[in-house]
């Protein structure tokens, strides 16, 4: 870079090279340092001194962000440099709208002169003007074409069922034979399995992702980073977003979904949603990590799930119980006095002021469970007798033998640091240690024995928990057990009632109707 002498032209270089010229195949003129050469030689020849050289390698001609065509503009816009020299109009820009925004309009106003080397586009030439708007004009209609061949050459990859994503879906990894494929990643996978287990189970986002975070699982950001294994790099936790996100995602079933979102235009880097009806869809791409009907329960139960105060959890019937005249789903009231009990009624209701769309068709939560919960009772046990259960031998408890295993192995280790830590003792007694090496080795010691102690701990708890769910306990009695329905599950619920329709309170009998409609 150099500054002109009194009397001198300052111009200035702007050269870019990105991925579309490559795709284009060009030619080793268009590299970096050969744009330069040529502009460089081309002031010489006429005597300008060169200002700067602002250089853009691998960004788009239609980018406005690139770091140092801004630079450039700002200088232009502070009178710097009197010449802008490029060896196309399309290094500049293939954006028709920055052409006449700067080439035609700003840079006139500003005192710059604008050339383009090999496209003879110079504006101090008169007449000059439509060469370079129609330059313009082709450069974008070669851009919009790249863009819409690159499109289809993606949605081809789409329709056939390869993963074109860049990282894979959490539970997964790319296939290293086949990186347009997707194979299990087992210990992420059961993770997977948790989390579907656990929304089955009633638990919320939040709920499950502070359970993760409790037995110290890596979020999925921490495990995609480390890249060589779920307990490696990081300090990523789970959110109730990523548990969402999660839940929601239909390719653990072995659907690859794709297309879900595509960029608002070839100029803009914005992503917008696309309507479901036109994701790509193809089955039996890959594994699946959860079986479909897990995965359709777990839906029906986000979708009736409806928060009931600050602890998130739905009450056993939310989003089933249905208005038997105009349809709307009973929302849940109280009196607002502590232990009060708990009405359902039409949302349509209104209380006070306004036109009241519907009746009220009050019913109390509690003996609607009550009622609801003892008709499915009835039918199981209908259902057990008519036909004996054939008891299977119990699975493995894999999850608990991996915790027996892992309990073990920190026994072990804490031996040894305990070990090691009376050796460290002699070893000072005896002088081979100095005081401030024993100190610290002492510490670190710790350090690790206490990491290990809040594990054991854990890893306890976790498997006293697991006792009562024992494989190795005798699965006939848990099953009769499980058969009295002395409470019964939201999962059962969701899966056996389709809705519960509730009619208004007859004033003169007392009497109220409520339909059950099963889903099987």
């Amino acid at each position: 870079m150099r500054q002109g002498g009194e009397g001198r032209t300052l111009c200035a270089l702007y050269v870019r090279l990105s991925r579309e010229d490559e795709d284009r195949q060009q030619p080793e003129s268009e590299s970096i340092q050969n744009q330069k050469a040529l502009l460089m030689d081309y002031a010489e020849e006429r005597g300008w001194d060169v200002y700067e050289i602002y250089s853009d390698e691998d960004y788009s001609g239609v980018d406005r962000l690139r770091p140092a065509f801004n630079r450039m503009l700002q200088a232009a816009e502070e009178g710097a440099f009197q010449i802008l020299l490029c060896k196309s109009q399309s290094r500049f820009t293939r954006d028709l709208e920055l052409v006449e925004k700067y080439i035609h309009g700003m840079f006139p106003l500003w005192g710059v002169r604008f050339i383009a080397v090999a496209d003879n586009a110079d504006t101090e030439v008169k007449g000059n003007k439509k060469a370079r708007q129609i330059n313009g004009l082709v450069n974008e209609w070669y851009l919009e074409d790249l863009s819409e061949n690159v499109r289809m050459v993606l949605d081809m990859k789409r329709r056939e069922g390869q993963y074109i994503g860049g990282v894979p879906l959490y539970g997964y990894r790319k296939d290293p034979a086949d990186k347009n494929k997707l194979v299990i990643d087992p210990e992420a996978a059961e993770t997977v399995r948790r989390i579907f287990r656990w929304a089955l189970e009633g638990c919320g986002r939040q709920r499950i992702a502070h359970m993760l975070n409790d037995e110290g699982v890596p979020g999925p950001a921490r495990y995609k980073a480390a890249g060589t294994g779920p307990h490696s790099g990081g300090d990523g936790l789970w959110s109730k977003t990523a548990v969402w996100r999660i839940l929601h995602n239909e390719m653990y079933t072995g659907v690859m979904v794709q297309g879900r979102r595509k960029k608002a235009s070839y100029k803009s880097k914005k992503l917008v949603s696309v309507p479901e009806n036109q994701w790509y869809r193809v089955e039996g791409t890959h594994g699946a990590i959860v079986c479909r009907e897990t995965f359709d329960a777990v839906q029906r139960n986000l979708r009736l799930r409806s928060k009931t105060g600050g602890a998130g959890e739905p009450h056993l019937l939310s989003g089933l119980v249905k208005c038997m005249d105009c349809g709307s789903t009973l929302s849940k009231v109280t009196n607002g006095k502590p232990g009060g009990a708990a009405y359902l009624r039409c949302r349509l209701y209104a209380d006070s002021g306004g036109e009241k769309r519907c009746t009220r068709h009050s019913v109390r939560l509690d003996r609607l469970i009550d009622l609801v919960s003892e008709r499915i009772r009835q039918d199981v046990r209908s259902c057990c007798a008519a036909e004996p259960l054939k008891i299977r031998p119990a699975p493995r408890d894999l999850r608990g033998e991996a915790l027996e295993r892992e309990r073990k192995m920190l026994a072990g280790q804490m031996e040894k640091r305990s070990y090691a830590l009376r050796e460290l003792y002699l070893d000072k007694v005896s002088g081979l240690l100095g005081p401030e090496e024993f100190k610290e080795l002492t510490r670190l010691f710790q350090e690790e024995k206490t990491c290990m102690e809040r594990r054991l701990e854990k890893i306890g708890e976790e498997l006293a928990s697991r006792i009562g769910n024992s494989p190795q306990a005798d699965p006939a009695d848990r099953i009769q057990a499980l058969l009295k329905l002395e409470r019964v599950p939201r999962e059962l619920v969701t899966a056996l009632v389709e809705k519960i329709e509730v009619g208004e309170r007859d004033l003169d009998t007392g009497e109220q109707k409520v339909r059950i409609t099963w889903r099987l």
